[in-house]
Protein backbone atom coordinates (compact mmCIF):
# COMPACT_ATOMS: atom_id res chain seq x y z
CA UNK A 1 0.00 0.00 0.00
CA UNK A 2 3.48 2.28 2.65
CA UNK A 3 2.50 2.62 2.58
CA UNK A 4 1.21 3.33 2.40
CA UNK A 5 -0.25 1.33 0.11
CA UNK A 6 0.65 0.00 -3.63
CA UNK A 7 -1.75 -1.83 -5.68
CA UNK A 8 0.34 -5.20 -5.74
CA UNK A 9 2.80 -6.32 -2.71
CA UNK A 10 5.80 -8.67 -3.32
CA UNK A 11 5.18 -12.06 -4.29
CA UNK A 12 1.74 -11.42 -5.61
CA UNK A 13 0.54 -13.24 -8.62
CA UNK A 14 -2.79 -12.91 -9.92
CA UNK A 15 -6.23 -14.02 -8.76
CA UNK A 16 -9.54 -13.14 -10.08
CA UNK A 17 -11.82 -11.55 -8.19
CA UNK A 18 -15.64 -12.12 -6.52
CA UNK A 19 -16.96 -9.76 -8.91
CA UNK A 20 -16.26 -10.78 -12.34
CA UNK A 21 -17.90 -13.46 -11.93
CA UNK A 22 -21.08 -11.43 -11.06
CA UNK A 23 -21.97 -9.57 -13.89
CA UNK A 24 -21.50 -6.25 -12.76
CA UNK A 25 -19.32 -4.70 -15.92
CA UNK A 26 -16.49 -4.01 -12.92
CA UNK A 27 -13.66 -6.04 -14.31
CA UNK A 28 -10.08 -5.34 -13.70
CA UNK A 29 -6.40 -6.89 -13.77
CA UNK A 30 -6.16 -6.66 -9.84
CA UNK A 31 -3.10 -8.76 -8.77
CA UNK A 32 -3.04 -9.53 -5.51
CA UNK A 33 -3.87 -12.52 -2.85
CA UNK A 34 -2.33 -15.29 -3.50
CA UNK A 35 1.95 -15.55 -2.54
CA UNK A 36 4.06 -17.09 -5.11
CA UNK A 37 5.68 -17.83 -1.83
CA UNK A 38 4.82 -20.96 -0.50
CA UNK A 39 1.26 -22.08 -0.38
CA UNK A 40 -2.15 -19.99 0.50
CA UNK A 41 -1.97 -20.92 4.26
CA UNK A 42 1.33 -22.46 5.04
CA UNK A 43 1.51 -22.05 8.79
CA UNK A 44 -1.91 -20.63 9.34
CA UNK A 45 -3.50 -22.39 12.26
CA UNK A 46 -7.42 -22.23 10.89
CA UNK A 47 -8.17 -24.92 13.88
CA UNK A 48 -12.22 -24.34 14.21
CA UNK A 49 -12.46 -22.08 10.76
CA UNK A 50 -14.77 -23.82 8.67
CA UNK A 51 -12.57 -23.12 5.79
CA UNK A 52 -14.47 -24.81 3.35
CA UNK A 53 -17.34 -22.23 3.69
CA UNK A 54 -15.49 -19.55 3.09
CA UNK A 55 -16.24 -19.37 -1.03
CA UNK A 56 -19.88 -19.38 -0.23
CA UNK A 57 -19.95 -16.69 2.32
CA UNK A 58 -17.49 -14.91 0.40
CA UNK A 59 -20.27 -14.85 -2.67
CA UNK A 60 -22.82 -14.35 -0.56
CA UNK A 61 -21.91 -11.40 1.13
CA UNK A 62 -20.19 -10.06 -1.92
CA UNK A 63 -23.73 -10.15 -3.61
CA UNK A 64 -25.14 -8.04 -0.28
CA UNK A 65 -22.37 -5.67 -1.20
CA UNK A 66 -23.55 -5.08 -4.72
CA UNK A 67 -27.04 -5.42 -4.17
CA UNK A 68 -26.84 -2.33 -1.15
CA UNK A 69 -24.95 -0.08 -3.47
CA UNK A 70 -26.45 0.50 -6.64
CA UNK A 71 -25.91 4.65 -7.04
CA UNK A 72 -21.89 3.77 -6.34
CA UNK A 73 -22.12 0.24 -9.08
CA UNK A 74 -24.12 3.09 -11.37
CA UNK A 75 -21.92 5.61 -10.99
CA UNK A 76 -18.80 3.28 -11.44
CA UNK A 77 -20.05 1.79 -14.64
CA UNK A 78 -20.58 5.09 -16.06
CA UNK A 79 -17.37 6.53 -15.06
CA UNK A 80 -15.61 3.84 -17.30
CA UNK A 81 -16.10 6.13 -20.08
CA UNK A 82 -13.55 8.46 -19.22
CA UNK A 83 -11.24 6.50 -16.54
CA UNK A 84 -10.16 2.85 -17.06
CA UNK A 85 -11.98 0.86 -14.55
CA UNK A 86 -14.13 3.84 -13.48
CA UNK A 87 -11.86 4.83 -11.04
CA UNK A 88 -9.30 8.31 -10.87
CA UNK A 89 -6.28 6.46 -9.72
CA UNK A 90 -6.20 2.39 -10.08
CA UNK A 91 -5.65 1.63 -6.69
CA UNK A 92 -8.96 2.46 -6.05
CA UNK A 93 -9.89 -0.62 -7.81
CA UNK A 94 -6.70 -2.60 -6.82
CA UNK A 95 -7.26 -2.29 -3.12
CA UNK A 96 -10.43 -3.90 -2.44
CA UNK A 97 -11.78 -7.11 -3.55
CA UNK A 98 -14.97 -6.39 -4.32
CA UNK A 99 -15.85 -2.68 -5.87
CA UNK A 100 -14.50 0.77 -4.65
CA UNK A 101 -17.38 2.83 -3.07
CA UNK A 102 -17.76 6.19 -4.47
CA UNK A 103 -17.86 8.25 -1.13
CA UNK A 104 -20.05 11.64 -0.78
CA UNK A 105 -18.49 12.77 2.51
CA UNK A 106 -16.37 12.71 5.67
CA UNK A 107 -16.55 13.78 9.44
CA UNK A 108 -14.35 12.54 11.97
CA UNK A 109 -14.30 8.59 12.85
CA UNK A 110 -16.78 8.20 9.92
CA UNK A 111 -17.58 8.06 6.09
CA UNK A 112 -20.77 8.09 4.20
CA UNK A 113 -21.33 6.49 0.37
CA UNK A 114 -23.27 7.78 -2.07
CA UNK A 115 -25.97 5.45 -1.19
CA UNK A 116 -26.36 6.59 2.15
CA UNK A 117 -24.66 4.10 4.06
CA UNK A 118 -21.90 5.64 7.08
CA UNK A 119 -18.73 3.48 7.92
CA UNK A 120 -17.01 3.71 10.77
CA UNK A 121 -13.47 4.03 9.14
CA UNK A 122 -10.90 1.69 10.63
CA UNK A 123 -8.39 1.76 7.79
CA UNK A 124 -8.04 5.76 7.61
CA UNK A 125 -6.84 5.70 4.03
CA UNK A 126 -4.10 2.90 4.68
CA UNK A 127 -2.99 6.04 7.57
CA UNK A 128 -3.21 8.81 5.67
CA UNK A 129 -6.43 9.90 7.54
CA UNK A 130 -5.02 9.51 11.11
CA UNK A 131 -6.29 13.05 11.99
CA UNK A 132 -9.73 12.03 11.39
CA UNK A 133 -11.65 13.16 8.37
CA UNK A 134 -12.41 16.88 7.83
CA UNK A 135 -10.34 18.15 11.20
CA UNK A 136 -11.62 21.62 11.94
CA UNK A 137 -8.37 23.15 12.69
CA UNK A 138 -7.14 21.97 9.29
CA UNK A 139 -10.38 22.98 7.43
CA UNK A 140 -10.35 26.84 8.91
CA UNK A 141 -6.81 26.88 7.87
CA UNK A 142 -6.82 25.42 3.95
CA UNK A 143 -10.07 28.34 4.04
CA UNK A 144 -7.75 30.62 4.92
CA UNK A 145 -4.77 30.22 2.91
CA UNK A 146 -7.02 29.72 -0.35
CA UNK A 147 -8.53 32.94 -0.13
CA UNK A 148 -5.14 34.62 0.37
CA UNK A 149 -3.60 32.64 -2.51
CA UNK A 150 -2.24 29.16 -2.30
CA UNK A 151 0.78 28.61 -4.69
CA UNK A 152 3.68 31.28 -5.00
CA UNK A 153 6.61 28.98 -5.51
CA UNK A 154 8.03 30.99 -2.65
CA UNK A 155 7.96 30.23 0.94
CA UNK A 156 5.48 31.02 3.44
CA UNK A 157 6.07 31.45 6.68
CA UNK A 158 4.02 28.35 7.72
CA UNK A 159 6.79 26.57 5.93
CA UNK A 160 9.08 27.79 8.30
CA UNK A 161 6.99 27.19 11.58
CA UNK A 162 6.49 23.59 9.90
CA UNK A 163 10.35 23.14 9.24
CA UNK A 164 11.03 24.46 12.54
CA UNK A 165 8.55 22.22 14.38
CA UNK A 166 9.56 18.79 12.49
CA UNK A 167 12.95 19.40 13.79
CA UNK A 168 12.08 19.72 17.41
CA UNK A 169 9.51 16.91 17.00
CA UNK A 170 12.28 14.10 15.15
CA UNK A 171 15.24 15.54 16.46
CA UNK A 172 16.73 16.09 13.03
CA UNK A 173 17.92 19.54 12.30
CA UNK A 174 17.52 20.04 7.91
CA UNK A 175 13.78 19.76 5.90
CA UNK A 176 12.41 19.48 2.87
CA UNK A 177 9.00 19.39 1.34
CA UNK A 178 7.41 17.25 -1.09
CA UNK A 179 3.91 16.15 -2.03
CA UNK A 180 4.08 12.90 -1.12
CA UNK A 181 6.32 9.95 0.82
CA UNK A 182 7.05 8.80 -2.35
CA UNK A 183 8.87 11.55 -3.64
CA UNK A 184 10.21 12.02 -0.25
CA UNK A 185 12.00 8.58 -0.24
CA UNK A 186 12.76 9.27 -4.18
CA UNK A 187 14.97 12.44 -2.54
CA UNK A 188 16.57 11.18 -0.33
CA UNK A 189 17.63 8.17 -2.06
CA UNK A 190 19.45 10.84 -4.71
CA UNK A 191 20.60 12.82 -1.93
CA UNK A 192 22.98 9.54 -0.39
CA UNK A 193 23.67 8.78 -4.24
CA UNK A 194 25.13 11.88 -4.08
CA UNK A 195 26.60 11.99 -0.86
CA UNK A 196 28.69 8.37 -0.80
CA UNK A 197 29.18 8.29 -4.49
CA UNK A 198 27.57 5.02 -4.91
CA UNK A 199 24.36 3.69 -6.47
CA UNK A 200 23.06 0.68 -4.33
CA UNK A 201 19.88 0.98 -1.93
CA UNK A 202 19.06 -1.62 0.17
CA UNK A 203 15.65 -2.48 1.29
CA UNK A 204 14.29 -4.79 3.73
CA UNK A 205 11.77 -7.48 2.00
CA UNK A 206 8.62 -7.25 2.22
CA UNK A 207 9.10 -3.36 2.34
CA UNK A 208 6.91 -0.11 0.64
CA UNK A 209 8.65 3.27 -0.06
CA UNK A 210 6.41 4.37 -2.42
CA UNK A 211 6.07 4.27 -6.13
CA UNK A 212 9.48 5.39 -7.51
CA UNK A 213 11.48 3.58 -9.48
CA UNK A 214 14.18 2.83 -7.43
CA UNK A 215 11.75 1.25 -4.13
CA UNK A 216 9.83 -0.54 -6.54
CA UNK A 217 11.58 -3.96 -6.93
CA UNK A 218 11.12 -7.64 -4.95
CA UNK A 219 12.70 -10.56 -3.61
CA UNK A 220 11.83 -14.08 -5.57
CA UNK A 221 13.96 -17.23 -4.91
CA UNK A 222 16.94 -15.09 -3.97
CA UNK A 223 16.95 -12.65 -6.97
CA UNK A 224 15.71 -8.89 -6.98
CA UNK A 225 13.47 -8.08 -9.75
CA UNK A 226 10.78 -5.50 -10.68
CA UNK A 227 7.97 -5.60 -8.57
CA UNK A 228 5.55 -4.22 -11.79
CA UNK A 229 4.93 -3.78 -14.93
CA UNK A 230 6.63 -0.67 -16.75
CA UNK A 231 9.71 -0.65 -15.25
CA UNK A 232 12.51 -1.10 -16.37
CA UNK A 233 14.67 -4.15 -15.95
CA UNK A 234 17.60 -2.43 -15.01
CA UNK A 235 16.01 -1.20 -11.97
CA UNK A 236 17.49 -4.33 -10.48
CA UNK A 237 21.01 -3.43 -11.14
CA UNK A 238 20.54 -0.95 -8.11
CA UNK A 239 18.78 -2.71 -5.53
CA UNK A 240 19.61 -5.26 -2.94
CA UNK A 241 16.99 -6.44 -0.56
CA UNK A 242 17.36 -8.57 2.55
CA UNK A 243 15.40 -10.17 5.68
CA UNK A 244 14.27 -7.72 8.24
CA UNK A 245 15.96 -9.07 11.42
CA UNK A 246 18.41 -10.66 9.96
CA UNK A 247 21.56 -9.47 10.88
CA UNK A 248 23.76 -11.62 9.21
CA UNK A 249 22.54 -11.32 5.87
CA UNK A 250 22.30 -7.37 5.89
CA UNK A 251 26.39 -7.54 7.05
CA UNK A 252 26.89 -9.78 3.79
CA UNK A 253 24.69 -7.61 1.62
CA UNK A 254 26.75 -4.53 3.13
CA UNK A 255 30.39 -5.82 2.67
CA UNK A 256 31.04 -5.05 -0.64
CA UNK A 257 30.84 -1.28 0.10
CA UNK A 258 28.99 -0.40 -2.47
CA UNK A 259 25.26 0.49 -1.10
CA UNK A 260 24.42 4.31 -0.85
CA UNK A 261 21.10 3.50 1.46
CA UNK A 262 19.81 1.33 3.55
CA UNK A 263 16.05 2.59 3.47
CA UNK A 264 13.81 1.21 5.93
CA UNK A 265 10.83 1.38 8.33
CA UNK A 266 11.29 1.12 12.05
CA UNK A 267 8.99 -1.45 12.51
CA UNK A 268 7.16 -3.31 9.31
CA UNK A 269 4.27 -2.67 8.60
CA UNK A 270 3.75 -3.26 4.88
CA UNK A 271 3.17 -7.51 5.93
CA UNK A 272 0.94 -7.03 9.35
CA UNK A 273 3.73 -5.38 11.74
CA UNK A 274 7.17 -6.92 12.00
CA UNK A 275 9.03 -5.69 15.15
CA UNK A 276 12.59 -5.28 15.48
CA UNK A 277 14.33 -7.65 17.25
CA UNK A 278 16.01 -6.66 20.60
CA UNK A 279 19.34 -4.94 19.25
CA UNK A 280 18.69 -4.77 15.23
CA UNK A 281 18.73 -1.01 15.16
CA UNK A 282 21.98 -0.78 17.06
CA UNK A 283 23.57 -3.11 15.01
CA UNK A 284 21.61 -1.82 11.72
CA UNK A 285 23.23 1.65 13.01
CA UNK A 286 27.17 0.21 13.55
CA UNK A 287 27.02 -1.72 10.10
CA UNK A 288 25.91 1.24 7.83
CA UNK A 289 28.75 3.61 9.56
CA UNK A 290 31.44 0.81 9.03
CA UNK A 291 30.31 0.58 6.07
CA UNK A 292 29.92 4.28 4.64
CA UNK A 293 26.32 3.62 4.33
CA UNK A 294 23.75 6.11 5.03
CA UNK A 295 20.40 5.45 7.06
CA UNK A 296 16.88 6.37 6.03
CA UNK A 297 14.21 5.29 8.46
CA UNK A 298 10.70 5.80 6.66
CA UNK A 299 8.03 7.10 9.40
CA UNK A 300 5.22 7.44 7.09
CA UNK A 301 3.18 4.80 8.50
CA UNK A 302 4.78 4.14 12.26
CA UNK A 303 4.43 7.86 12.73
CA UNK A 304 0.86 6.65 14.48
CA UNK A 305 2.73 4.74 17.28
CA UNK A 306 4.26 7.96 19.43
CA UNK A 307 4.26 11.97 18.76
CA UNK A 308 8.22 11.30 17.44
CA UNK A 309 7.13 8.11 15.57
CA UNK A 310 9.66 5.17 16.25
CA UNK A 311 12.61 7.11 15.46
CA UNK A 312 12.52 9.77 18.86
CA UNK A 313 10.45 6.51 20.98
CA UNK A 314 13.52 3.89 20.00
CA UNK A 315 16.60 6.62 20.35
CA UNK A 316 17.21 5.87 16.78
CA UNK A 317 20.13 7.77 14.94
CA UNK A 318 19.55 8.08 10.97
CA UNK A 319 20.82 9.99 8.67
CA UNK A 320 17.01 10.96 7.08
CA UNK A 321 13.59 10.84 8.46
CA UNK A 322 11.14 10.64 5.90
CA UNK A 323 7.22 11.55 6.75
CA UNK A 324 3.93 11.91 4.66
CA UNK A 325 -0.02 10.94 4.56
CA UNK A 326 -0.91 12.23 7.56
CA UNK A 327 0.82 14.67 8.55
CA UNK A 328 -1.08 16.99 7.09
CA UNK A 329 -4.42 15.64 7.64
CA UNK A 330 -4.69 14.08 3.96
CA UNK A 331 -3.35 17.35 2.13
CA UNK A 332 -1.31 16.00 -0.18
CA UNK A 333 2.32 17.04 1.68
CA UNK A 334 5.71 15.05 2.01
CA UNK A 335 8.78 15.22 4.25
CA UNK A 336 12.65 14.43 4.94
CA UNK A 337 14.68 15.35 7.46
CA UNK A 338 18.37 15.27 7.29
CA UNK A 339 21.82 15.86 9.24
CA UNK A 340 23.26 18.51 8.74
CA UNK A 341 25.91 17.25 7.18
CA UNK A 342 23.46 16.14 4.37
CA UNK A 343 22.05 19.45 4.23
CA UNK A 344 25.48 20.90 3.08
CA UNK A 345 25.37 19.40 0.13
CA UNK A 346 22.60 21.18 -1.19
CA UNK A 347 22.98 24.30 0.73
CA UNK A 348 25.61 25.95 -1.66
CA UNK A 349 23.72 25.56 -5.34
CA UNK A 350 27.08 26.86 -7.02
CA UNK A 351 28.49 23.14 -6.37
CA UNK A 352 29.71 20.75 -9.21
CA UNK A 353 29.93 17.23 -9.44
CA UNK A 354 31.36 14.91 -11.86
CA UNK A 355 29.03 12.67 -13.73
CA UNK A 356 29.83 11.12 -16.59
CA UNK A 357 32.57 13.66 -16.77
CA UNK A 358 30.03 16.35 -17.10
CA UNK A 359 30.04 18.76 -14.38
CA UNK A 360 26.34 18.71 -13.06
CA UNK A 361 25.66 21.66 -10.90
CA UNK A 362 22.69 20.53 -8.59
CA UNK A 363 20.69 17.40 -7.06
CA UNK A 364 17.99 15.99 -8.90
CA UNK A 365 15.46 17.50 -6.29
CA UNK A 366 12.30 19.42 -6.15
CA UNK A 367 8.84 20.08 -7.93
CA UNK A 368 6.82 23.08 -8.84
CA UNK A 369 4.18 22.58 -6.37
CA UNK A 370 6.20 21.05 -3.66
CA UNK A 371 5.98 23.00 -0.52
CA UNK A 372 2.63 24.90 -1.91
CA UNK A 373 1.12 27.58 0.81
CA UNK A 374 -1.74 25.31 0.68
CA UNK A 375 -0.09 22.15 2.14
CA UNK A 376 1.97 23.89 4.22
CA UNK A 377 -0.91 25.85 5.98
CA UNK A 378 -2.41 22.53 5.87
CA UNK A 379 0.74 20.67 7.45
CA UNK A 380 1.24 23.57 10.41
CA UNK A 381 -2.39 22.98 11.08
CA UNK A 382 -2.00 18.98 11.08
CA UNK A 383 0.97 18.95 13.25
CA UNK A 384 0.30 21.85 15.84
CA UNK A 385 -3.28 21.48 16.34
CA UNK A 386 -4.60 18.15 15.87
CA UNK A 387 -1.38 15.33 15.82
CA UNK A 388 -0.76 16.53 19.80
CA UNK A 389 0.98 15.14 22.80
CA UNK A 390 -2.08 14.97 23.87
CA UNK A 391 -3.83 13.10 21.09
CA UNK A 392 -0.97 10.25 20.69
CA UNK A 393 -1.63 9.37 24.21
CA UNK A 394 -5.45 9.09 23.51
CA UNK A 395 -5.02 7.17 20.44
CA UNK A 396 -2.06 4.81 22.54
CA UNK A 397 -4.76 3.83 24.78
CA UNK A 398 -7.31 3.69 22.65
CA UNK A 399 -5.04 1.18 20.17
CA UNK A 400 -4.01 -0.97 23.22
CA UNK A 401 -7.81 -1.18 23.97
CA UNK A 402 -8.56 -2.40 20.33
CA UNK A 403 -5.61 -4.92 20.39
CA UNK A 404 -6.78 -5.87 23.94
CA UNK A 405 -10.29 -6.59 22.45
CA UNK A 406 -8.77 -8.46 19.08
CA UNK A 407 -6.89 -10.52 21.82
CA UNK A 408 -9.63 -11.55 24.04
CA UNK A 409 -12.16 -12.46 20.90
CA UNK A 410 -9.61 -14.82 19.65
CA UNK A 411 -9.31 -16.63 22.89
CA UNK A 412 -13.05 -16.70 23.51
CA UNK A 413 -13.57 -18.38 20.09
CA UNK A 414 -10.74 -20.71 20.88
CA UNK A 415 -8.52 -19.48 17.97
CA UNK A 416 -5.05 -19.97 18.42
CA UNK A 417 -3.94 -16.37 16.62
CA UNK A 418 -1.82 -13.63 17.95
CA UNK A 419 -2.09 -9.54 17.80
CA UNK A 420 0.53 -6.80 17.37
CA UNK A 421 0.41 -3.49 18.28
CA UNK A 422 2.13 -0.47 17.17
CA UNK A 423 0.33 2.72 19.30
CA UNK A 424 -3.19 3.28 17.28
CA UNK A 425 -2.63 0.30 14.95
CA UNK A 426 -3.04 -3.57 15.46
CA UNK A 427 -2.66 -6.48 13.21
CA UNK A 428 -3.77 -9.80 13.70
CA UNK A 429 -1.80 -13.06 12.72
CA UNK A 430 -3.58 -15.92 11.94
CA UNK A 431 -0.69 -17.81 13.96
CA UNK A 432 0.36 -18.42 17.22
CA UNK A 433 2.74 -15.56 17.40
CA UNK A 434 4.07 -12.79 15.67
CA UNK A 435 6.11 -13.07 12.72
CA UNK A 436 9.65 -11.65 12.49
CA UNK A 437 10.37 -11.39 8.63
CA UNK A 438 8.18 -11.44 5.51
CA UNK A 439 8.90 -15.14 4.73
CA UNK A 440 7.28 -15.78 8.07
CA UNK A 441 4.41 -13.54 7.38
CA UNK A 442 3.79 -14.67 4.30
CA UNK A 443 3.32 -18.31 5.34
CA UNK A 444 1.10 -17.31 8.47
CA UNK A 445 -1.25 -15.70 5.96
CA UNK A 446 -5.04 -17.02 4.61
CA UNK A 447 -6.10 -14.16 1.95
CA UNK A 448 -9.31 -15.66 1.59
CA UNK A 449 -9.86 -15.29 5.01
CA UNK A 450 -9.03 -11.56 4.84
CA UNK A 451 -11.25 -11.09 1.75
CA UNK A 452 -14.49 -12.46 3.51
CA UNK A 453 -13.39 -10.20 6.83
CA UNK A 454 -13.02 -7.33 5.34
CA UNK A 455 -16.56 -7.53 3.02
CA UNK A 456 -18.47 -8.80 6.12
CA UNK A 457 -17.39 -5.75 7.68
CA UNK A 458 -18.04 -3.74 5.33
CA UNK A 459 -21.87 -5.13 4.82
CA UNK A 460 -21.87 -4.56 8.55
CA UNK A 461 -20.83 -1.03 8.57
CA UNK A 462 -17.31 -1.33 9.71
CA UNK A 463 -14.55 -0.34 6.76
CA UNK A 464 -11.25 -2.48 7.73
CA UNK A 465 -7.88 -3.20 5.54
CA UNK A 466 -8.23 -6.40 6.25
CA UNK A 467 -5.65 -7.33 3.68
CA UNK A 468 -2.06 -6.78 5.12
CA UNK A 469 -2.76 -3.54 7.55
CA UNK A 470 -5.52 -3.91 9.88
CA UNK A 471 -7.33 -1.84 11.82
CA UNK A 472 -6.17 1.56 12.90
CA UNK A 473 -8.09 4.42 15.15
CA UNK A 474 -7.31 8.14 14.42
CA UNK A 475 -7.54 11.13 16.65
CA UNK A 476 -11.22 11.86 15.86
CA UNK A 477 -11.74 7.74 17.24
CA UNK A 478 -13.96 7.40 20.53
CA UNK A 479 -13.72 4.18 23.39
CA UNK A 480 -17.32 3.87 21.82
CA UNK A 481 -15.97 3.05 18.07
CA UNK A 482 -13.34 0.81 19.76
CA UNK A 483 -16.24 -0.91 21.06
CA UNK A 484 -18.48 -1.21 17.88
CA UNK A 485 -15.56 -2.50 15.92
CA UNK A 486 -14.86 -5.32 18.11
CA UNK A 487 -18.83 -5.96 18.15
CA UNK A 488 -18.79 -6.38 14.40
CA UNK A 489 -15.80 -8.41 14.46
CA UNK A 490 -17.05 -10.89 17.30
CA UNK A 491 -19.74 -11.03 14.76
CA UNK A 492 -17.36 -12.38 12.10
CA UNK A 493 -16.15 -14.60 14.18
CA UNK A 494 -19.19 -16.16 15.21
CA UNK A 495 -19.81 -16.51 11.85
CA UNK A 496 -16.77 -18.54 10.76
CA UNK A 497 -15.99 -20.26 13.39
Amino acid sequence: MASKGPPSRPGETERTPPFHSMGVGLESSRTFAIWRHGSMCGMADLTGIRVELIPEFEAEENARFVAERPRSLELLERARGSMPRGVPMVWMDDLYEHAPLVVERGQGATFTDVDGHTYLDMYIADMSGFCGHAPRPVVEAVKRRITIGNQFLLPSTDAVAVAEHLASRYDMPKWQFTLSATQANTEVIRLARRATGREVILMFDGKYHGHGDATLVVLEDGMVLPEQQGLPRSVTNHARIVQFNDIDALERALAPRDVALVLTEPAMTNIGIVAPEPGFHETLRQLTRDAGTLLAIDETHTLVAAYGGLTTELGLQPDFVTVGKSIAAGVPLGAYGMTDDIAALIATPDEHWLVGGVQVAEVALGGTLFANALSMAAGRAALVEVLTEEAFERTGSLGAALADGIEEAFSDFGLPWSVSRLGAHAYYTFAPGPSRNAIEYRAADHPGLRALMRIWMANRGVWESGWWLGPTVSVAHTPDDVSRYLDVFRGFLAAVT
